[in-house]
């Protein structure tokens, strides 16, 4: 192993004050302890593309970032003074004994941040900035026009938004025709579906008698100016009312409003959830009048730069934008910057900004997000898309002789996405920089320098390197859970092959699909099967299985009768085969440490209630919620059930200690008292789901889920393991073992999105092993896919193109593996073709 031809260095073989000379080229990591690091030495070249791999939960990522990252990032911090400390949110101090020849950092981590409609490509990649300054110092003015500072070409500013939408660009009105949607009924029948119902709606029907209404006419036969006034009314007058449907019942006075501002009031002021969702019924959604859905106000929009304003400039694809600012960036004699003149388009202020700004789209151009426009909310991108932007934001800074440590940066692309990748990482080193990636996929595996395999397992049966040094090595590393799907012909791909192949049982038609840059598509599901869809990044495949399928078939299961749905106009056809949608993501099963794995599958409260049913608990009177860290009475009230403090230092990182009174436990002494076999609740808690399975055999229901997160491979994780510690991956991954404990009816839809991003090819396998099971039960599974090894193994597969933006939104390929692999306009097709051929040696034509 080449991490071992280095002899280890413990702290104090170097005088105190001198760091370790970096001249021999590499980062020299000794004794790291981070998470399930165990005493970690390891030496990593710099001025290399080094991969880390091993399966999920290994501790590659606690040894690239947790351990290297996070020291080099303190280190920096040691040099800011003291005071500025203070103002910046610093890490924590990573436990390892020593870091030597270790240069400074640049991380760039997933996020998995929930979009904004207030977000937008230019926001990501903060080129709007550069454009709201282009306008503000060198655009086009009406005459006579003061010149606006650059906030007030942003929408998101209290001076640049539109007073009318507040920025956001879109009015919503009280659709005055969904008020009556019958207009043969009368009012005393129920004409006015707006209003509310029970004796509300009585009283008001009591009202419109007392003021002299006719509620027993149709609702069309009334005069105009009547129904007018009853729906749309600014007036609230006072009524007596003497109710009509009661005996004895005592006069009152009422004060009648009109079914819009009931509508509006309910909005402004109504707790209720589902009183809102029934107001949001009768709203219409549009473009604001009042900024024609730019969200700006009039007095930007009338400020030009190459005869259009920040708003139309925006919405020009990056191509474009960049063909229109390209001119201005070739002036050899620009104008002095003065504002004297009303435009300042030929200046030199406009040079240096459309010079910058184009530098910058020609990034985004190189990775492949040339249809993408300025504008174009972040709600709308696909996960690869996203992925793209921060990777052109952040790796394209030219600084010289930094390590940048990248977390997945091929999550979410299409093997066609991922070759500018490589270029780009490649380009980063030319430039005198290391690059260290955690890293799933294998292409990017094979193009670099070292790989560091972390293994062999997850949890406490990993956090030990199992090889460092150059790729053709780790061949040799039987132990290494990456090798075997690393070389050619060592493993074929987890599943089923071509023999294996499901007949579809029944078929799922969506008609006249038209959202985002699907326009007027059909498509057909089969049923029974496991079916991928493909295609590159941005091409419309998470539209069109995310949120038109799993949308519309729920809606045509609460509303069987109703043919069209709002999600994209679908129709549905063989709706009536499914009984249940679930859609299974990476998003996480909770956002506080007090959410974890046992809390979310439901097996604590099996677990709480074993406990409170003890003698001893009975004795002292403990009930389940005794048992629960989240309640008062049973957890520690100093860390008020968290298990750790926080140790504040001023001037130094701030870090984490066990609760001084429990120890970490999260429970006050009595509870944990009362043992089940011998182990308190905190002790039953602090077990991996493997260890417990064999402990809480004999509670059912505790069992049952302990089972199925064995069977989708989080045997290594901790029952009391906080939400926060998890990938996406693994929440993916709990959430589809809750779905595993149900009992199935063979009726199911599960939509999955890009399942297997940040899966190991090994943790693949063991969740292909669980969809193939579903649906061998009966059940359909639909998944949006970029790994080929998954694509391979489907029974139908569904490619959308032939590329992203406007230019994809198509069915470019469907049918069998094989028959996709040979469509000569699909870009998927050659990498499926090339892992079909692995697979079983037939080469496809």
């Amino acid at each position: 192993m080449q991490s071992e031809q280095h002899p280890r260095v413990r702290p104090g073989t170097t005088p105190a004050g001198f760091p370790e000379a970096p001249s021999d080229g590499f980062v020299r990591v000794r004794g790291a302890r981070e998470n399930n690091l165990n005493d970690v030495d390891v030496d990593v070249p710099r001025d290399a593309v080094v991969a880390f791999t091993g399966v999920s939960g290994s501790g590659k990522s606690s040894l690239a970032f947790g351990t290297i990252y996070a020291e080099a990032q303190r280190r920096y911090f040691e040099s800011v003074a003291p005071y500025a400390r203070r103002l910046i949110q610093q890490g924590h101090n990573p436990k390892v004994e020593h870091i030597g020849g270790l240069p400074p950092a640049v991380a760039l981590q997933q996020r998995r941040s929930t979009a904004t409609a207030r977000s937008t490509v230019g926001t990501v990649t903060a080129l709007s900035n550069s454009l709201r300054m282009l306008l503000s110092r060198a655009g086009t003015y009406p005459e006579g026009a003061e010149p606006l500072d650059s906030d007030l070409f942003s929408p998101n500013t209290a001076a640049g938004a539109c007073p009318a939408c507040h920025g956001l660009g879109e009015a919503h009105t009280v659709d005055v025709e969904a008020l009556v949607p019958d207009d043969s009924l009368s009012i005393r029948d129920g004409a006015i579906a707006a209003w509310p119902g029970a004796w509300q709606g009585k009283s008001l029907r009591d009202m419109l008698i007392h003021l002299g209404y006719d509620v027993d006419a149709p609702w069309r036969e009334l005069p105009e100016g009547d129904r007018t006034w009853i729906l749309l009314t600014e007036e609230r007058p006072v009524v007596d009312v003497v109710p009509l449907r009661e005996h004895n019942a005592r006069p009152y006075k009422g004060t009648f409003i009109s079914a819009r501002s009931h509508i509006l009031r309910v909005l402004a002021e109504s707790k209720s959830e589902p009183a809102r969702k029934r107001a949001l019924s009768f709203m219409r959604t549009g473009p604001c009048p009042g900024c024609d859905g730019t969200g700006l106000t009039r007095a930007a929009l009338a400020v030009t730069f190459a005869g259009r304003n920040i708003a139309q400039l925006g919405a020009l694809p990056l191509t474009d934008l960049a063909a229109v600012l390209r001119p201005t960036t070739e002036l050899t004699d620009p104008e002095s910057a003065t504002r004297r003149h009303s435009s300042g388009e030929a200046n030199e202020v406009a040079v240096a900004i459309t010079r910058d700004l184009c530098s910058r789209i020609d990034v985004l151009l190189e990775l492949g997000l040339g249809y993408l426009g300025l504008g174009r909310g972040t709600t709308t991108l696909s996960p690869g898309e996203l992925q793209r932007l921060r990777i052109a934001t952040q790796l394209r800074s030219g600084l010289f002789g930094v390590v940048y440590v990248l977390d997945e940066p091929s999550a979410g692309l299409h093997p066609a996405d991922a070759e500018p990748l490589l270029a780009l990482l490649g380009e980063l080193k030319s430039s005198g920089n290391s690059v260290f990636v955690v890293e799933h996929n294998l292409d990017v595996v094979r193009a670099a320098d070292w790989v560091v395999d972390v293994g062999p397992d997850a949890g406490q049966a990993g956090g030990r390197v199992l090889y460092s040094g150059p790729v053709a090595g780790l061949a040799e590393v039987t132990a290494s859970a990456t090798r075997p799907f690393l070389f050619p012909g060592a493993k074929a791909s987890a599943g089923h092959d071509d023999v294996r192949r499901r007949e579809p049982r029944g078929w799922l038609g969506l008609a006249g699909i038209t959202r985002h840059n699907l326009r007027d598509l059909d498509v057909s599901f089969p049923l029974g099967v496991l079916t991928a869809v493909t295609g590159v990044s941005g091409s419309g495949k998470s539209t069109l299985v995310g949120d038109v399928l799993a949308g519309v078939v729920g809606d045509h299961m609460h509303a069987p009768g109703q043919e069209a749905v709002s999600r994209g106009g679908a129709r549905v056809s063989g709706g009536e085969q499914l009984d249940r949608v679930v859609t299974v993501d990476q998003k996480p099963i909770g956002r506080t440490p007090r959410s974890n794995l046992a809390t979310y599958t439901g097996l604590f409260d099996a677990v709480r209630k074993e406990f409170a049913a003890l003698p001893d608990a009975v004795a002292r009177g403990f009930g389940p919620g005794r048992f629960s860290f989240n309640v008062a009475g049973g957890r520690c009230e100093t860390c008020q059930g968290e298990g750790f403090v926080a140790v504040e230092l001023v001037f130094l990182p701030g870090s984490y200690g066990p609760c001084p009174d429990c120890g970490g436990s999260r429970f006050e002494p009595e509870t944990l008292e009362v043992a089940y076999r011998g182990r308190s609740i905190a002790d039953v808690l602090s077990l991996s789901v493997d260890d417990a399975a064999d402990f809480l055999a004999d509670i059912p229901a505790a069992a049952r889920s302990l089972r199925t997160l064995r069977q989708v491979g989080l045997g290594y994780l901790r029952l009391g393991q906080p939400a926060t510690e998890l990938s996406g991956g693994e929440a993916q991954r709990i959430k589809l073992a809750s779905e595993l404990q149900r009992v199935r009816r063979g009726r199911t839809l599960y939509v999955l999105d890009e399942p297997t991003t940040g899966l190991h090819p090994a943790d693949v396998e063991v969740l292909m092993a669980q969809l193939h099971r579903l649906v061998d039960g009966g059940d359909t599974v639909v998944v949006v896919e970029h790994d080929m090894d998954v694509v391979a193994v489907a029974d139908w597969v569904i490619d959308l193109g032939p590329a992203g933006g406007d230019t994809g939104g198509t069915i470019v390929a469907a049918g069998p593996p094989r028959a996709v692999a040979e469509a000569a306009a699909s870009r998927t097709a050659p990498y499926l073709a090339r892992r079909l051929q692995a697979n079983t040696g037939v080469p496809t034509p």
